[in-house]
């Protein structure tokens, strides 16, 4: 889908005049234009993103560039990624109300998306950096995670459904081929839009020399390619989610596709544990304990109610075509094992992505704010290098971690490593 004749890219001067015929946003602000007021607030790597802000209420307007923002117009990007993001954001509400903004309108067209404006919600990467803590985090994402995984799935779906479904998300191809390469590829060699801090050179070199771990990178590549068991966020780190104290809020799905279950959760690990990580970058050192020790807790609670939330859906809306209760529950026999078997292929999947995650985050292009806002790079590099050599051994071994207490267990001994 290319860019329609008629698209405009939206400014702050041009806003106004442009939604102020649209009944979903005058309906909610007002049609007294000289009251509102409009800000950019695109700190991302795709989108412009404004808020418009009237005396009643205040919305968020989302368009999609024809180009990569982070790069620029040489790395051109088709707008279509608005229609996904709209699908997704559809099927997520379904799947896991009250999880995801409400949408007030969108244009195909012009790329383009109304929605919630959600207050006082922030960035929760912010949070993190500053030491918040988020009640009630762990609660809402490992069931998001497990209802988004479950409800989009065979488990639940129509076959037909779903492999409709499957079909619609097949063609937002350039967005997943982002994944594809910045993701799973670029990191394990020279790739031209790499960077990294420079003293990791040498731990870097032996990552990329490492064959057997490239080989299980590209094995989980091809499952991320080939494996549709559920539609996936596609990119669930701490920048896709808002929140206050108490309750946070998931954006920015615009590289959903259908995919292995346990994605969206080793992606969401992988956030936690470079969270983790980067602390002593951002803490006192009387500080610093208490609040790894909450990011570790966090990672272990969301699991626990991934899983029981994934059990809960087992016993009660298992109405697909997989593990049907005709095989189980039907001969008076029991389907527990089969649902712990699941979940434990959920697990050894979700690991990996961690890993490659991890890895990422510090040697591809799209680094994270969680290490990068730390200026001093003698600083830095030594808690980067704990990341990066714990993804590996995640890549590594991740059939032989078995519980989520043996991943913190973990994180807690390369916390102590020193690897330059």
């Amino acid at each position: 889908m290319e860019k329609a004749s008629n698209y405009q890219e939206l400014s702050v001067d041009t806003i106004a005049s442009r939604l102020k015929t649209i009944d979903a946003v005058t309906s909610r602000i007002g049609t007294d234009t000289s009251k509102w007021q409009v800000k950019e607030v695109g700190d991302g790597n795709l989108n412009l993103v404004f808020i418009v802000e009237a005396p009643d209420a205040t919305l968020i307007v989302k368009q999609a560039l024809p180009y990569v923002r982070l790069v620029g117009d040489s790395w051109p990007l088709p707008l279509y990624r608005a229609y996904y993001e709209h699908e997704a954001l559809v099927r997520q509400q379904q799947r896991a109300p009250g999880t995801v903004p409400e949408i007030y309108y969108f244009n195909n067209e012009q790329a383009l998306i109304i929605m919630e404006f959600l207050q006082p919600h922030i960035i929760l990467r912010g949070k993190l950096i500053a030491g918040e803590k988020v009640a009630n985090l762990s609660e809402t994402m490992g069931k998001f995670c497990a209802r988004t995984a479950f409800r989009g799935s065979e488990l639940s779906m129509k076959s037909a459904d779903k492999k409709a479904d499957v079909g619609l998300f097949s063609g937002n191809v350039e967005i997943p081929a982002i994944t594809e390469s910045l993701v799973f590829t670029d990191p394990y060699y020279d790739a031209e839009m790499n960077h990294h801090t420079p003293e990791l050179e040498g731990i870097i070199k032996n990552i990329r020399s490492n064959t057997a771990l490239k080989n299980r990178v590209q094995k989980m590549l091809m499952k991320f390619t080939a494996n549709t068991e559920t539609m996936v966020h596609g990119d669930l780190h701490s920048g896709s989610i808002m929140s206050t104290d108490n309750d946070s809020r998931i954006i920015d799905p615009e590289f959903a596709q259908y995919g292995p279950m346990g994605f969206d959760i080793g992606m969401l690990t992988a956030n936690f544990l470079m969270a983790y990580f980067s602390q002593p970058g951002h803490r006192s050192q009387a500080d610093l304990s208490d609040y790894q020790g909450w990011i570790l807790a966090t990672i272990k609670e969301t699991f626990e109610h991934f899983y029981a939330e994934f059990r809960h859906l087992w016993n009660t809306e298992r109405t697909g075509m997989l593990y049907p209760a005709s095989l189980f529950e039907d001969q008076g026999q029991s389907s527990a094992a089969a649902c712990d078997d699941v979940l434990d292929h959920i697990l050894q999947d979700a690991i990996s992505i961690c890993g490659i995650e991890m890895h990422r985050r510090v040697l591809s292009l799209a680094h994270n704010a969680d290490f990068e806002s730390i200026e001093d790079t003698s600083i830095r590099a030594p808690l980067e290098a704990r990341n990066i050599m714990m993804g590996a051994e995640l890549i590594l071994n991740a059939e032989n971690i078995k519980d989520i207490s043996s991943l913190t267990s973990m994180a807690e001994r390369f916390n102590t490593g020193e690897y330059l």
